[in-house]
């Protein structure tokens, strides 16, 4: 063999190996798309309307966050996420949160139990958050002490009892409802269980078309069957984190953050966890556009679910009837594109 054909060889390889990786990375992104439309589209099988909320809801379940939704009785908040549960095919459990529940009926409990041979013997009995998929029902009608039993659950994904950690099944999805605040007997959740949920969703009143279909139905829809698995969720969400975005992008992303603080109505604007739930929804936004890097316009779509409950709002932007999504478009005009 000529010299000159055994320089090249190592490079052919190596350009074999890059083509082979690059297949593979595209195998992964197309996978992670059809699981994508398959869970919206299954959803919509049952949920008519809110296609805006459901494509979120599928973007915060790909990113691998939690999801507040917000919504007066009635508008499908329930229905949502056990649809949802039953197309993903893990565990799933329901929480109502009312005034009385206490912190052990969300975690957990020990328990004095018989032995085979007589004796006593401690032990635990987990809480329905151990669950894939965990809806936490109407979550602000309970204390705040109640409320957080969630947070080391959402945030580490582990529960401690008794000082002991434990970790709760994987992949792990909260999809909390809450009233509006203005109705009775509601608590309003901490900055820090606010800061917790990747998104915030607001379900409006359908209309009229939508409506009526809605009406036109004689019975409960049948909740269809899974299109994925626990352990794909896994694999989609690990294609998802490695989407890659360029460093004009996340500078943008970080600026936009800290934009949410300039307004002099607003007490307390994004923390610094918003901006990487801006990048991680960004990236979902990217494999449904089916792109393979971040743009400025991902970031850009997903602003508003990911800041609106991340700014406290002052007294002068309440007397206005100014909300955060007012302040979230202040920002997107005042933040530059470079």
């Amino acid at each position: 063999m000529g010299l000159a054909v055994v320089e090249q060889v190592p490079r052919l390889i190596n350009a074999v190996d890059e083509s082979g990786e690059h297949d593979r990375v595209e195998a992964d992104l197309d996978k992670a798309r059809a699981v994508a439309d398959r869970l919206e589209q299954g959803i919509k099988t049952v949920i008519f309307g809110q296609e805006e909320v459901i494509r979120q809801t599928v973007v915060a379940l790909l990113a691998g966050g939690h999801v507040l939704l917000e919504g007066a009785p009635g508008l499908g908040k329930t229905q949502l996420v056990r649809t949802l549960s039953t197309l993903v095919g893990g565990s799933f459990s329901r929480i109502q949160f009312t005034p009385d529940l206490m912190p052990s009926d969300v975690v957990g409990t020990t328990l004095v139990v018989n032995t085979p041979t007589g004796g006593k013997d401690m032990k635990y009995r987990p809480g329905p958050i151990f669950a894939n998929l965990v809806l936490a029902d109407e979550i602000n009608r309970a204390t705040p002490k109640t409320q957080s039993s969630l947070l080391e659950a959402m945030a580490e994904r582990t529960v401690s009892v008794e000082g002991k950690p434990r970790p709760v099944p994987q992949p792990f999805f909260v999809m909390a409802t809450e009233n509006p605040i203005e109705m009775e007997g509601v608590f309003p959740l901490p900055e820090a269980q606010l800061d917790r949920f990747l998104m915030k969703l607001v379900l409006n009143m359908p209309d009229l078309e939508t409506l009526a279909a809605i009406g036109a139905r004689a019975e409960e829809p049948t909740l269809p069957e899974a299109v994925t698995s626990p352990e794909e969720l896994l694999e989609v969400q690990a294609t998802v984190r490695g989407i890659p975005s360029a460093p004009h992008v996340d500078t943008y992303a970080a600026r936009l953050v800290l934009a949410t603080h300039e307004a002099k109505e607003v007490r307390y604007g994004a923390s610094p966890r918003a901006a990487q739930s801006l990048m991680a929804c960004a990236r979902v936004g990217a494999l449904l556009d089916g792109r393979v890097a971040v743009a400025i316009e991902d970031v850009q779509r997903a602003a508003a679910v990911v800041l609106r409950h991340r700014m406290v709002l002052g007294f002068e932007a309440e007397a206005r009837g100014l909300d955060a999504d007012h302040f979230i478009g202040q920002a997107l005009a005042s933040t530059p594109v470079e």
